[in-house]
């Protein structure tokens, strides 16, 4: 079977993840994404680019996808995009507001030209309130959500550290976008009507801390209204950030730091693991496999929260930490998994391209690419059998479509060499 969005065209004009992976999505459900990027190339193209070009970023977040090049700040570009808009179901842009309208393919523009447009705009803030006009990116969202304070940690200087191992927010808006165009394709289905979806970084942040964001007076009155309390003396103070940090506390006093004992990470011998219980049968099932029958925390009246018990949970973790150090991460995981507990060899990244069970799911897939060759990509987000999902399409070489893509809008060659000639089309010559 096709793709479940075989016979969608999409026209992305993004840059970097947010948008781009959006757009990922959508070619592995089957839609036909055009990406269209200005004559010298989208942003990433050039995050650590190993030829004119081609960066291992852009491929990992264009795959799937046809290069269209069209300068949308040249007046004829712009009149191109509103005339050939009309073979497009989805129009798609990450910009800070205004930006659109600038460039004259903001929604109520181009919906002139196609009443039933699906329009999605990402943007940092969003397109109304005080921030609505200010520049935005992952780490501006990481530091204004509060997801960076969230994720506690700080540098040799004791400044605020990003989160290095992902883009949360601009991952999260690019999932939020695809769901958000999935499912005004199904209403325009029902209704014949167009839809203009708006994602921003600030909402994705948001949705990944919802639980310590959210307000539950009867329980934030012991555990947030502290919190509250030592942000708001540390700011009237001029404390260091790293301190205010460290009298915060973190997100698991929401939970106790008993809690903690079995939902977190320990060294082993040849390397570490990360121990995931979340249920009193899962915490039983370590103590068993670690022979602990006498952890104090265990009894149903143990109080976490009371700070007298604080050193009964330290020294429980120090007895832990000593019992996890004598056998190898492989031993533990035998043992955990003959019991069925929740854990984990924490391993790298490079790692996980031929790990056994990232192979088994076919998480990775093959391209052939026409500059660089042979590549190995992440392949799709989720998995339809019966269904024909993962575009098989290689990242696009920059201009590499544009042609094709034009003569299939209905503009003939000899407009096409014209706007090639005035620039209005195309990268340019090298």
């Amino acid at each position: 079977m096709p793709g479940p969005l075989s016979g969608v065209k999409v026209f992305e004009v993004s840059q970097i993840i947010a948008g781009p992976v959006c757009g990922q999505n959508l070619a592995d459900l089957g839609a036909d994404v055009i990406k269209v990027e200005p004559p010298g190339g989208e942003g990433a193209r050039l995050l650590g680019a190993f030829m004119p070009g081609e960066s291992k970023a852009f491929h990992a977040f264009n795959r799937g996808k046809r290069s269209l090049v069209i300068d949308l700040q040249h007046a004829e570009g712009q009149q191109l995009v509103q005339r050939i808009i009309k073979n497009f179901d989805v129009f798609m842009i990450n910009a800070r507001p205004g930006v659109p309208a600038r460039l004259g393919v903001d929604y109520e523009t181009l919906r002139g030209s196609r009443p039933d447009l699906i329009y999605m705009e990402n943007t940092g803030y969003g397109t109304v309130g005080p921030n609505k006009d200010r520049s935005g990116s992952d780490i501006v969202a990481q530091a204004y959500s509060g997801l960076m304070a969230g994720d506690g940690k700080v540098n040799e200087d004791g400044a605020p550290e990003l989160i290095t191992a992902s883009a949360p927010a601009d991952y999260m808006s690019a999932l939020a976008g695809a769901m958000g165009i999935c499912a005004a394709l199904f209403q325009r289905n029902n209704t014949g009507e167009g839809q203009y979806i708006s994602t921003t970084l600030l909402a994705s942040a948001l949705t990944l801390q919802s639980a310590v964001v959210s307000r539950l007076p009867v329980v934030d009155a012991v555990v947030r209204a502290p919190m509250e309390q030592a942000i708001a003396d540390g700011r009237a103070n001029g404390t260091p950030y790293s301190e205010i940090l460290e009298n915060r506390g973190d997100i698991y006093r929401l939970l106790g730091a008993a809690f903690r004992l079995y939902y977190g990470g320990y060294q082993a011998k040849d390397g570490a693991i990360i121990l995931g219980a979340l249920t009193p049968v899962n915490r039983e099932q370590m103590r068993s496999v670690m022979g602990i029958d006498d952890d104090p925390t265990a009894v149903p009246d143990f109080n976490a929260l009371d700070p007298a018990n604080d050193a009964v949970v330290a020294e429980m973790r120090t007895r832990i930490r000593a019992i996890m150090v004598t056998r190898t991460t492989a031993e533990w995981m035998d043992a955990f998994d003959a019991v069925g507990a929740p854990a984990a060899p924490v391993q790298f990244p490079e790692e996980l391209t031929d790990d056994p069970q990232v192979r088994a799911l076919n998480l990775m897939r093959s391209f052939e690419h026409e500059l660089v060759g042979a590549e190995e990509l992440v392949g799709p987000i989720v998995d339809m059998p019966g269904a024909d999902i993962g575009s098989p399409l290689p990242p696009p070489p920059l201009d590499r479509h544009t042609d094709e893509v034009l003569a299939e809008c209905g503009v003939d060659d000899s407009e096409i060499a014209a706007l090639r000639q005035s620039g209005a089309v195309g990268a340019p010559a090298p």
